[in-house]
């Protein structure tokens, strides 16, 4: 059985990403590093739980990892484009190959020791656990 790699912490510096996506929308030659493609997510939440679901079709499990900490979800990995055939004319391409990468800011404070990942018929399914925001604790106070 293959695992979904998870990795827990981490500082995730999403603004460089962004302001290079911005300048590659005006221009290629604005591209600073390789093109990433950004996955589509859907992101539900329930009282207890944030399930996220993400479509990655062609992407094997072992190419695929994700990073979580407490506020976020990175989750990134490489599509392997299909071999080309000779004599072979593109009439369409669509498909976005090479590395793709996606950072989710989550609505609520998670519980890193309770998250689980499922991966089937292209759709990455992540179970992520809140922790309950009624946890109050008792600060003791030291004499000066």
């Amino acid at each position: 059985m293959n695992y979904i790699k998870i990795r827990f912490g981490g500082d995730f510096n999403h603004f460089e990403k962004n302001i290079e996506d911005i300048f590659r929308g005006v221009s290629p030659v604005f591209a600073l590093s390789e093109h990433t493609w950004k996955p589509q997510m859907d992101i539900y939440e329930t009282p207890g739980a944030i399930i996220i679901l993400g479509e990655i079709a062609g992407v094997s499990k072992k190419d695929l990892v994700l990073e979580i900490n407490r506020k976020a979800v990175k989750i990134y990995g490489t599509r392997t484009e299909m071999p080309r055939m000779n004599n072979m004319t593109y009439r369409l391409a669509e498909i976005q190959y090479g590395r793709f990468e996606r950072t989710l800011f989550l609505p609520a404070p998670i519980d890193t020791d309770k998250v689980s990942a499922s991966y089937l018929n292209g759709l990455l399914q992540i179970k992520l656990a809140k922790l309950p925001r009624d946890i109050t604790c008792k600060i003791e106070i030291s004499d000066g």
